[in-house]
């Protein structure tokens, strides 16, 4: 879970990110948010606390090697209308320079271990069509692919798989 003790290579992790957008950055921390808010506001979430409407409560794990922040991976703990269609339970992100090590199998992997423990029991995983590291990282942990829609009109498509947990 998030961490003070992490800080500077939150930060540095951040930097080298930020210029990708929306779920497909490291920091999830609002616009003027410090890093101490945004600490607290994570594990908040992932006790309901403070949930914005519209919002369900989510949990965000860190993914640490050897004391480097490779990337970050939030579980929702339920599915709303929104979820359902287009983001699921499960979102994850590795940092662009720890990519294609086996960083997203092993991060959604891990996933998969917490969202068992939550009692999740199947869960949805989704990814742009044009995405094949992620379809094939979660095709890797399980997944199993219902189907391919479109969310908005010049859009990538959305692949939405289900991952049954044992």
């Amino acid at each position: 879970m998030p961490s003070l003790k992490y800080k500077s290579k939150f930060l540095e992790a951040s930097e080298e990110s930020k210029h990708e957008k929306g779920d497909t950055r490291l920091s999830q921390a609002q616009e003027n948010e410090s890093f101490e808010d945004y600490v607290k506001r994570a594990n908040d979430n992932a006790k309901g606390i403070n949930v914005p409407k519209g919002f369900v409560p989510a949990t965000t794990f860190w993914l640490i090697d050897k004391n480097d922040l490779i990337g970050r991976v939030q579980m929702r703990h339920m599915l709303n209308e929104s979820l359902l269609k287009e983001n699921g339970h499960i979102g994850y992100y590795i940092r662009p320079s720890k990519r294609r090590m086996g960083y997203g199998k092993e991060i959604l992997k891990l996933a998969l271990l917490e969202a068992k423990k939550l009692g999740l029991r199947k869960v949805l995983i989704t990814c742009d069509d044009n995405n094949l590291a992620s379809q094939k990282i979660i095709e890797a942990n399980g997944g199993i692919l219902e189907n391919i829609i479109e969310i908005e009109i010049n859009k990538p498509k959305t692949r939405r798989y289900w991952i049954t947990i044992k």
